[in-house]
């Protein structure tokens, strides 16, 4: 869809081609003019609906660094200097803790609200960020086998709709179904001027003055909460740092718990690609860490005050793990297995789950990477059948083909 000029971040869209498609109206108003909650979403949607949410982590999570498994005999000697942190390891069990920088992770993990997957991975076993990106978002089992999103497929079948914290729609998020994008503005308020000419120019079109309506009410009424507040950290008590993450994460939450809201929101955070200074407590591991702990926490924040959060599963993955040795730049080069989490208030927490296979080099992936013995699908085809209710048959043939045998984990509480 061909888009016009925008309204202060808020894009007015042209004419679409088939005209029962809603129209897509991105909301990105900047300086605390407006919030984006206030985005009016088709009233088509239905009321009390689950909501899902991916995060993906670009560039290769270390989830040694992230998930230390502190109970493995082989970790302190296999990870060296990576085995140390400034502050002792969040602990989880007996084998397996959080970095010290995902303390409100642990604080979900211990209100149940938050499952750890270990050792897991993708059918892609090389170590291209961009093929196994692809993988990761197509769904399929070799890279470009598949062009669409296995999100986006799934959102199809059911007739949902979604909504991606960025500039352009994901891959993860490309098919026939409805989305949506919001991103941050930084462009200045748009001229009188400008608007009235933009009312002339679509009084003879109904979709579009009604559009334009739409993005002028956003930025002359605002909605709840300010573009420039804080989020707060409900687990924590406090203020969450801030970042792009952050209030994407914010942003996010308004979204998903208004009554009308999308179904699914996918968010991006990058920085994971951690080939140097990976232990530094002021490093970019860590740094990404932070980010990711307090963009959580506040994404769980804005989903309680809106009542969502108890009917929500979050996702969050990478496109492969690190190598379990450290390299010569006391960082970690590209691997396979690795961590990933599952919080949400539907979801059934407080553990890990993982099919241990031991980090001693006989048990590594080429002697090199933490095995993965969990297939990352088994984890998105539990989200997908068990939370949203897509039939299994559906899954199996338009979301994942070639899964069969990847049998669903069971996530929920």
């Amino acid at each position: 869809m061909s888009r016009s000029p925008s309204l202060d971040g808020l894009t007015i869209p042209r004419a679409p081609h088939d005209p029962r498609r809603r129209l897509v109206l991105r909301a990105a108003l900047a300086g605390g003019v407006a919030s984006a909650a206030s985005l009016a979403f088709a009233a088509t949607a239905r009321s009390g609906e689950r909501r899902f949410v991916l995060v993906i982590l670009r560039g290769g999570m270390d989830g040694l660094s992230a998930v230390p498994a502190i109970g493995d005999p082989e970790y302190a000697a296999v990870r060296g200097p990576l085995a140390q942190f400034a502050a002792p390891a969040l602990p989880l069990d007996a084998t397996f803790a959080l970095h010290p920088a995902l303390a409100a992770l642990q604080s979900m993990y211990g209100a149940g609200e938050l499952a750890v997957v270990h050792a897991v991975g993708l059918p892609y076993r090389e170590r291209s960020h961009f093929d196994a990106q692809q993988v990761l978002e197509s769904g399929g089992v070799k890279p470009y086998e598949i062009t669409t999103g296995w999100l986006g497929r799934a959102l199809g079948d059911t007739h949902g709709r979604g909504i991606a914290l960025s500039t352009a729609v994901p891959l993860v998020l490309r098919s026939a179904a409805d989305v949506d994008t919001w991103a941050p503005s930084t462009l200045p308020d748009p001229s009188a001027d400008l608007v009235a000419r933009l009312e002339r120019l679509y009084a003879d079109d109904p979709a579009l003055a009604m559009a334009l309506k739409r993005a002028k009410a956003l930025h002359l009424e605002g909605g709840m909460g300010a573009a420039g507040a804080a989020p707060m950290d409900a687990m924590a008590g406090g203020p969450a740092p801030r970042g792009a993450f952050v209030v994407l994460a914010q942003r996010a939450a308004e979204f998903l718990s208004q009554p009308s809201g999308p179904d699914v929101a996918v968010l991006e955070l990058g920085g994971w690609d951690t080939h140097a200074n990976q232990a530094n407590v002021n490093g970019p591991l860590v740094f990404a860490l932070r980010q990711l702990d307090a963009g959580l926490a506040a994404l769980r924040a804005g989903l309680v005050a809106g009542d969502a959060w108890k009917r929500t599963v979050v996702v969050v993955a990478t496109e492969f793990g690190r190598e379990v040795a450290v390299n010569g730049t006391l960082g970690t080069d590209h691997g396979t297995g690795g961590a990933a989490f599952v919080l949400g208030g539907a979801v059934k927490g407080g553990r890990v789950i993982a099919d241990w296979p031991g980090l001693a080099k006989r048990d590594r992936y080429e002697g090199r990477d933490l095995r993965a013995t969990i297939d990352l699908r088994a984890v998105l085809k539990g989200a997908l059948a068990d939370h949203l209710q897509i039939a299994r048959a559906q899954i199996e043939r338009d979301v994942f083909p070639g899964s069969d045998g990847v049998r669903p984990l069971s996530l929920l509480a």
